[in-house]
């Protein structure tokens, strides 16, 4: 009986109309879409809160160690503006039909990338933006540390971010330009007015992503004495002796910071989705 029982099954199954498509249960699809790892950082977040709450040692780490958040916001927005500006000429050159400027710009970009980012702060700091301070006539002492870290930020995430505008302006199609050529527009006007309006919107996302890692990456500065929330940490931690509660709080702070900015990114990659 079971035999005719799946002799019988099988038969239905081949007599059904073609092009159905069996799609799991509801509730199986939505356990398998819901967001998991969000609540697995959301409770480790909420954990973090309620012992800075209720213990005094985390209480007196987390007081000392947010005098350093105002530093690390500063140096990662001043820096991301600057690598902006810098990574836009940087990957216009790229594709510039000037051999000096594309080999100029692929020069640095390949340099750049080509050596490890905590090298290329020391190499920046102390002995790039030296060299340019002498060129000028003016003191070395006058260049403050944190100023030294913003220009060596810059300078590192310019050659990633040419990359990125590179990558957006050869995604217009080429009847882009041809089209703005045609109603009497020059190069630069056209690259203006009609190409870069078009890339920049479509590199969005991923001048997020590079701003995120700018985010984190700019604890690196921690090496040139700069008081951000790393170094700040390290001469609690060093002072206090609490290596626990200090990094602790040290990884809840770039854990909120790069989890909000990450919700923003997916938000507003699935609205630009939604728009097209």
């Amino acid at each position: 009986m079971h035999v005719v029982s799946i002799l019988e099954q099988g038969m239905a199954i081949e007599h059904e109309a073609p092009g159905v498509v069996h799609r799991p249960p509801l509730e199986t699809s939505s356990l398998r879409t819901f967001p998991w790892w969000l609540v697995a950082i959301l409770l480790a977040i909420a954990y973090m809160v309620v012992k800075i709450v209720v213990d005094p040692t985390y209480q007196d780490a987390f007081l000392t160690i947010v005098s350093g958040l105002g530093v690390t916001i500063y140096v990662t927005i001043i820096a991301f503006v600057a690598a902006l500006v810098i990574g836009l000429l940087a990957g216009l050159g790229r594709i510039s039909h000037n051999i000096v400027l594309r080999n100029l710009a692929i020069t640095y970009i390949e340099f750049v990338r080509g050596v490890p980012i905590l090298v290329l702060i020391f190499t920046i700091a102390f002995v790039v933006v030296p060299g340019a301070v002498s060129i000028f006539g003016l003191n070395n002492s006058s260049v403050t540390l944190t100023t030294r870290a913003i220009i060596a930020l810059s300078m590192i995430y310019g050659a990633f971010l040419a990359e990125v505008f590179r990558a957006g302006i050869e995604a217009i199609p080429r009847g882009q330009m041809e089209a703005a050529r045609s109603l009497g527009l020059t190069n630069y006007q056209a690259m203006r007015l009609v190409i870069l309006p078009q890339a920049i919107r479509n590199v969005l996302p991923a001048l997020g992503n590079d701003f995120i890692a700018m985010l984190k990456d700019s604890s690196l500065v921690s090496v040139l004495g700069v008081r951000d929330l790393t170094q700040v940490s390290r001469l609690y931690a060093s002072t206090s002796f609490r290596f626990t509660e200090t990094y602790f709080i040290l990884t809840f702070f770039y854990l909120v910071m790069t989890l909000v900015l990450s919700l923003l990114l997916q938000w507003y990659q699935r609205r630009l989705r939604i728009e097209r």
